[in-house]
C-alpha cells in the first residue's frame, strides 16, 4: 500500500471537498484498508459518464487497496431523493426499483473490480428497523436542522409543500453509514447535506465519523450544464463505440482536461505530461484521441477504442471534406441548437422544412456521420462540420447561450 502522502495526492485529484482532510490522513496513517461507501438510488435504468465520476473515485480507492461498498438504495429509492427538487419527487414502485437495480449491477463492473466490490442494498437493514426504530432514528434530528438544507428552505419559504417522508431521506442515507460502519462516503456536491448527516449519526451511535468526499458534477458536451439526458448533452456508457468516440472528440480543448481529471484512470503525473506536450506544440486533437480511446475501451474493450479511432481518422482523411469552407458561429439555447435551424442559418438549405426533408432523406452529415433524426440537436461548446448533399459544407461553432 502506498504511503499516506502518496495516497492523498491521488485522492485529492478531481475532488471538490474533503471533510475533514485531517480525519482522512489519520485514518490512512493506520495502514488498514478503509471502508468506502457510495450510494446510488436506482431511479433510472442507464448510466452516463456523469454518473461514473463517483464510480471512478471508488475504483481509485480500490486500486489503493481499500474496501469499496457499492450501495444500491432500493429502500431510499422508494422515498425519492429530494435534493435539488422544487417539488416532491414522484415515488417509484418496488418493481421499477428492482429492475433498475439489476441494470446497475451489470454496468458498474465495467469500472469496478468485481472481486473487490461489496454490493449492498439498504433495504437489508431498513426493512428490519421497524416503526419503533424509525421513530428513534427520527428523534436524532430536528426540523430546524432539516430546514437548513437549501432546497427544503426555499420550498418552505416559498409556501411549497414538503412531505414528511422527504425528511426521512437524509436520515436513512445517514443511517446507511452507521449500518455499514463507513470510513469514507462519496457523493456529488449536491449531496453534501446528506453526507454530513451520516457523520452526525455515526457520532450519535458511538462510531468514528466518516470522512465526506464530494465530487464535482460533470459538465456535459455543451461545457456549461450538468451532464443530463434531458438536456441532450450526455454520453451514455452503452452507446456504440463510434458514437461515444465522436462525442468525446467534440468536447472543447478546455473541457477535455476536466474529463481527464474526472474520467481518466491515468496518474496525475501522466496528465500533467500531456498538458506539457500541448504547451510544447503537440496538437490537442491527438491528446483528445488518447482520452477517447481510453473511455471507449473501458466500456467496449481496448480493441473497440482503437477501432473507433481508426474509423474516426478515416472519415476525416478520405478527402470528402474540403480544407476551406464557410465558417459560422451560433448560440445554442438550453438543450442544444436544433440541427435543422443550424442548416438554415448556415445557408445550406433554403428553409426549415427543406432542412427536415434533407435530414429525412439522409442527405445530411455532421462531422462525417449521417444524421436521420429530424429532431437532432448540436451541443454548445463544440465546432461541427455540417454537410448537405455532396457539395454543401459549413463549419459551425456552437456557443453557450
Amino acid at each position: 500500500m502506498l504511503s499516506t502522502a502518496e495516497q492523498m495526492l491521488e485522492l485529492r485529484r478531481g475532488t471538490h471537498e474533503i471533510l475533514l482532510e485531517a480525519d482522512l490522513v489519520r485514518k490512512l496513517d493506520r495502514g488498514q484498508p478503509l471502508r468506502i461507501k457510495a450510494g446510488f438510488d436506482p431511479t433510472a435504468p442507464d448510466l452516463h459518464l456523469g454518473h461514473t465520476v463517483l464510480i471512478n473515485k471508488m475504483r481509485q480507492f480500490q486500486d489503493l487497496g481499500h474496501q469499496v461498498i457499492f450501495l444500491i438504495g432500493d429502500f431510499t429509492g422508494l422515498i425519492g431523493d429530494p435534493t435539488g427538487k422544487s417539488v416532491t419527487r414522484p415515488r417509484l414502485t418496488p418493481d421499477e426499483v428492482q429492475a433498475n437495480a439489476l441494470t446497475y449491477q451489470e454496468q458498474i463492473f465495467k469500472i469496478l473490480d468485481r472481486e473487490r466490490t461489496l454490493i449492498e442494498f439498504n433495504s437489508r437493514w431498513m426493512s428490519g428497523l421497524g416503526s419503533a426504530g424509525m421513530i428513534e432514528l427520527a428523534a436524532k434530528y430536528t426540523v430546524a436542522r432539516m430546514l437548513e438544507r437549501d432546497d427544503f428552505s426555499r420550498r418552505y419559504k416559498g409556501g411549497q409543500p414538503i412531505a414528511i417522508h422527504e425528511f426521512l431521506y437524509p436520515l436513512v442515507q445517514g443511517y446507511d453509514s452507521v449500518a455499514l460502519r463507513a470510513d469514507v462516503e462519496l457523493g456529488g456536491t449536491d449531496q453534501k447535506f446528506n453526507l454530513l448527516v451520516g457523520r452526525t449519526l455515526q457520532a450519535d451511535y458511538g462510531q468514528e465519523p466518516q470522512v465526506v468526499i464530494t465530487m464535482p458534477l460533470l459538465e456535459g458536451l455543451d461545457g456549461v450544464n450538468k451532464m443530463s439526458k434531458s438536456l441532450g448533452n450526455y454520453i451514455g456508457i452503452h452507446e456504440a463505440p463510434g458514437e461515444m468516440f465522436g462525442k468525446l472528440m467534440s468536447v472543447s480543448d478546455t473541457l477535455m482536461w476536466r474529463y481527464f481529471d474526472l474520467l481518466s484512470f491515468r496518474a496525475t503525473r501522466e496528465i500533467e505530461a500531456l498538458r506539457q506536450s500541448i504547451a510544447a506544440g503537440r496538437n490537442p486533437r491527438d491528446v483528445k484521441f488518447e482520452l477517447a480511446v481510453e473511455i471507449v475501451g473501458r466500456f467496449h474493450g481496448p480493441e473497440a477504442g482503437e477501432n473507433a479511432r481508426a474509423q474516426f481518422i478515416a472519415r476525416f482523411s478520405e478527402g470528402a471534406t474540403p480544407d476551406e469552407m464557410p465558417e459560422f458561429s451560433l448560440p445554442a439555447p438550453v438543450g442544444g441548437l436544433r440541427l435543422a435551424l443550424a442548416l438554415k442559418e448556415c445557408g445550406l438549405v433554403s428553409s426549415s422544412s427543406n432542412a427536415y426533408r434533407m435530414i429525412e432523406q439522409q442527405a445530411v452529415k455532421v462531422d462525417g456521420e449521417r444524421v436521420a433524426d429530424r429532431d437532432a440537436v448540436l451541443a454548445a461548446g463544440a465546432t461541427y462540420v455540417l454537410q448537405v448533399g455532396k457539395r454543401g459544407f459549413a463549419r459551425l461553432a456552437v456557443t453557450a447561450p
